[in-house]
């Protein structure tokens, strides 16, 4: 067993997110490990950059109302205690609503050894129309 030396917090890369984001890295997944596991923090209105994950992303919503939208215009709310998964290869982006903070823990996987693919590809901003579109709760 080993206690791991926790990191500082990080602030959120300006060109993987719009508004104030900070993280906790909660693990960095060693060989044989790929697992990586963030606590992310979102102030209002903040969210990702579109991106997607070659090994998919799990995310566990712990405070605030996350919001998570899909290419097809979607935007679904998830609650605390609610977890999402994106599949691998889906175009997605994540963040807070306009009034409140939110948080959740993300996990994903890195590629193995032998896959040249990063384990997560960043895109372009998430437009206002795309933050403001429809919501629903529907899963």
């Amino acid at each position: 067993m080993e206690f791991v030396e926790p990191r500082p917090t990080g602030k959120g890369p300006e060109d993987w997110f719009d508004g104030d984001v900070w993280f906790d890295v909660i693990h960095a997944g060693q060989e044989p490990s790929r697992l990586r596991a963030n606590m992310v923090r979102f102030a209002p209105g903040a969210r990702t950059a579109w991106h997607h994950h070659a090994v998919g992303q799990t995310l566990h919503v712990v405070a605030g109302i996350a919001l998570i939208g899909t290419r097809d215009g979607t935007v679904y709310e998830a609650h605390p205690g609610e977890t999402v998964t994106c599949p691998p290869g889906e175009e997605h982006w994540h963040g807070a609503t306009e009034d409140r903070f939110m948080q959740h823990l993300a996990l994903w996987d890195g590629t193995a050894p032998d896959d040249d693919r990063p384990g997560t590809t960043w895109l372009e901003k998430v437009a206002e129309e795309q933050y403001n579109g429809p919501r629903t709760r529907s899963r």
